[in-house]
């Protein structure tokens, strides 16, 4: 059992946009509502894309830059809560956060979009151009 279950995790963090298949398709079907479910998927997958980016750092570059993933979080989410400020005068945490996570799941799916073009090329130029 524990087997199959890190297979799975190791799974969804390596192609996260099967994780964010599966959320949509039991999130669909629980709630029928297709909206709703797109929105549940790409809160749980940008987990995912997180995770992704981190290790495919580490897969290509050989170094773990977790702290600048953490800190990109954290001065994206004090970015938005100076705009949010800015704009309304007056924080709705909810709000904020919403649109903070959804922001990081489209920073972070162009990043692993970019990060799997690096390794890709990094890979077939490396087998190509064996001395």
């Amino acid at each position: 059992m524990n087997t199959v279950f890190s297979s799975l995790i190791a799974t969804l963090v390596t192609i996260p946009l099967l994780g964010y298949l599966a959320v949509f398709i039991i999130s669909k079907q629980i709630t029928k509502k297709h909206k709703k479910s797109v929105h549940i998927a790409l809160d749980v997958s940008t987990f995912l894309f997180i995770l992704s980016v981190h290790y495919l750092i580490i897969v290509i570059w050989d170094k773990s830059f977790l702290w600048m993933i953490i800190l990109s979080l954290l001065i994206t989410a004090v970015i938005f809560i100076i705009i949010h400020w800015r704009i309304k005068h007056e924080i709705n945490m909810r709000i904020l956060f919403k649109g903070f996570w959804r922001f990081n799941f489209l920073l972070y799916l162009t990043a692993y979009i970019i990060l799997m073009l690096i390794g890709l090329v990094q890979r077939v130029t490396s087998v190509v151009f064996i001395p």
